[in-house]
């Protein structure tokens, strides 16, 4: 789909038409945190990182995290807002990470990336999530679950993500979330997903 390249996506950053941007970290992220159970620190991936509010939160918390995404604009205004702290952004298509960093990160964080690809490529991102997250390495993610007939841009339910994903990861938690901003209330899911082992 051609609103689909990277072009286009720029060109989004570039007339301000970033409606996915909350201007923020996501709520649900800022409460797992502070969490009893809130995970270790460790090495992360942002997917699509956007603006990189989710990857400053992750890296104000002492994670060591890299934020990728093709959008020129995106990561020049990531790194302008990420001043100071120990965490970098890549331009780069996330289905060309797995070579490079296979197998190298302990997390992933996935927020408003999955539901922006075609679907026709969602086996692929789960293969991606898999190789650059090290043995037993760990999924977070919010999913933005909804079925709104034109986006944005691609609904999904919770059934056809939990089938899709447990052909590689072991699901610990899938909860709707209960502190979605308001236009998204009753459609986001926060999910915990750990990889499994490498059959033998």
């Amino acid at each position: 789909m051609s609103e689909l390249t990277a072009q286009n996506w720029e060109q989004r950053y570039q007339d301000q038409k970033t409606g996915w941007d909350l201007g923020r970290s996501a709520p649900p992220f800022e409460a797992l945190v502070r969490q009893e159970n809130a995970p270790k620190r460790g090495s992360m991936a942002v997917l699509g990182s956007g603006y990189g509010h989710d990857a400053i939160l992750f890296a104000k918390n002492g994670f060591d995290v890299i934020g990728f995404d093709y959008a020129p604009s995106a990561i020049a205004k990531s790194n302008e807002l990420a001043k100071g702290l120990n965490l970098q952004f890549i331009e780069k298509d996330i289905f060309e990470l797995t070579t490079e960093f296979s197998g190298t990160f302990d997390y992933v964080l996935e927020h408003t990336c999955f539901c922006a690809i075609d679907p026709n490529l969602r086996a692929k991102y789960v293969e991606v999530v898999s190789t650059i997250l090290k043995p037993k390495g760990e999924l977070i993610a919010l999913f933005w679950a909804h079925l709104r007939q034109g986006g944005p841009p691609f609904g999904s339910n919770v059934q056809d993500l939990k089938q899709l994903f447990e052909k590689h990861f072991e699901i610990i938690s899938f909860e709707k979330a209960t502190n979605s901003i308001p236009v998204r209330q009753n459609e986001e899911y926060l999910a915990r997903m750990k990889k499994k082992s490498e059959l033998i």
